[in-house]
C-alpha cells in the first residue's frame, strides 16, 4: 500500500524537529534575477546543521521511535546527505548507525559521515541494489531501517521546508525543488498545496536521469539506465513507489536540466549569492537560466538549494573545467 504524509503530519513534524534544526532564511538575490527572468528568493539548506536538508526527515522519523527501537541502531543507504542526517540523529539519540554508500560517494561526504560515528559500508551497485544490501544487514543485526525517500515520516520532515517557505514568503508564486528519489518534493509539495494550492510547484530533474519525467509521459513508473550526471544526489533509475503518486498529484511540472546548466547554476550561486552549493542543489537555478521553466519578470520564485556537501577542491575542479568563462 502506498504511504503518504498528510499536511497534519508535516505540521506535527515541524513542531517535533524545530528545536533541533535551523529555520533557514530566504535570501533575496537581485543579481540573479536578470539571468533567471524573474524575482528570485533562495532557500539555502546548504546552511542547515549538517549542510543539507536531509536532517529534517531523519530526525522526524527517529524521534517518533520508542526507546527500545532506537536502541537497536539505524541503517540506511544513501548517496551521502541522508547518511549524514541520520548519523547526526543517531548521535543525538545515543545509538549506532550503519550506512551503505555507493562506491563513488564524494570523499568529503564519507569523511563527514564517519566523523559523526557511523559505520560506512561502500557497495557497488544502483540504489535498489544498495537498499537490498541494507535490508540484508538490517535483518542480520536487528537494525531499524530509515529509508531516505520511501518513508512517509521522512517525507513529512522534508515537508517542513514548505511550511517555512510560505511562512517567510506568503505571496510566493512558484517553488522549484530538485527531484531525485522524490521524498523531498513529496513532502514539500504536500505542504505547499495543502497550505496554498495556488502556488506552482516545479520539479527539476537531471536530463541524464529523467525517471520521473519519462514516467509522467508514459503514465506509469518506468526504469531507465542510469546516466552519469554530475548531480550525484539525484541519480536513481526508477521513480520511488511511495513518492510517485504524491508527485503526480501535487507537482505541477517536471522539467529536465542538462549538466552544463547545472554547472552554470553552481557558478552563478558562487558568484552572485556567495553560496557554495553541490550540483544537485544548483539544478533549480540551472533550470531557470536554461529557460526550462516559464516565468514572468514580476513572478516571485523560491528556489530550494538542497545541500553543499561537496569538497571545495572537487568544486574548484568543476568550476575550472566547466564553463570557466561564467565566473
Amino acid at each position: 500500500m502506498t504511504q503518504a504524509p498528510s499536511l497534519q503530519d508535516i505540521l506535527d513534524a515541524h513542531e517535533r524537529i524545530k528545536q533541533h534544526i535551523r529555520h533557514t532564511p530566504l535570501l533575496r538575490t537581485e543579481k540573479i534575477d536578470l539571468a533567471a527572468g524573474c524575482q528570485i528568493w533562495l532557500k539555502p539548506e546548504v546552511l542547515q546543521v549538517t549542510g543539507a536538508f536531509k536532517i529534517r526527515g531523519a530526525l522526524n522519523a527517529t524521534l517518533q521511535l520508542p526507546p527500545e527501537r532506537v536502541a537497536r541502531g539505524f541503517i540506511a543507504s544513501s548517496s551521502g546527505n541522508h547518511a549524514q542526517g541520520l548519523s547526526w540523529a543517531a548521535r543525538m539519540l545515543g545509538t549506532s548507525v550503519t550506512l551503505v554508500l555507493p562506491t563513488n560517494t564524494p570523499p568529503l561526504k564519507i569523511a563527514n559521515t564517519k566523523s559523526l560515528g557511523a559505520e560506512v559500508i561502500l557497495y557497488d551497485g544502483d540504489t535498489a541494489a544498495r537498499w537490498e544490501q541494507a535490508y540484508r544487514i538490517a535483518d542480520e543485526r536487528g537494525l531499524e531501517t530509515i529509508h531516505g525517500f520511501e518513508d512517509p515520516r521522512v517525507m513529512a520532515g522534508q515537508g517542513t521546508i514548505g511550511c517555512e517557505i510560505l511562512a517567510d514568503l506568503p505571496d510566493v508564486d512558484t517553488v522549484i525543488v530538485p527531484l531525485g528519489g522524490g521524498g523531498l518534493i513529496s513532502g514539500v509539495a504536500t505542504a505547499i498545496k495543502g497550505l496554498n494550492p495556488n502556488v506552482r510547484v516545479v520539479a527539476a530533474e537531471p536530463a541524464l536521469t529523467p525517471k520521473y519525467y519519462r514516467s509522467r509521459i508514459e503514465g506509469r513508473r518506468v526504469s531507465l539506465p542510469l546516466g552519469n550526471t554530475i548531480a550525484d544526489g539525484l541519480r536513481i533509475s526508477v521513480p520511488a513507489q511511495n513518492p510517485w503518486p504524491i508527485i503526480e498529484r501535487h507537482v505541477d511540472e517536471i522539467v529536465l536540466v542538462e549538466d552544463e546548466h547545472i554547472v552554470a547554476g553552481m557558478h552563478i550561486l558562487a558568484r552572485d549569492a556567495k553560496l557554495i552549493a553541490e550540483p544537485a542543489a544548483s539544478i533549480g537555478i540551472g533550470a531557470l537560466i536554461a529557460s526550462a521553466v516559464n516565468v514572468r519578470p514580476d513572478e516571485k520564485v523560491c528556489v530550494l538549494l538542497t545541500g553543499g556537501n561537496w569538497d571545495l577542491a572537487d568544486l574548484a575542479e568543476v568550476y575550472a573545467r566547466n564553463l570557466s568563462g561564467a565566473l
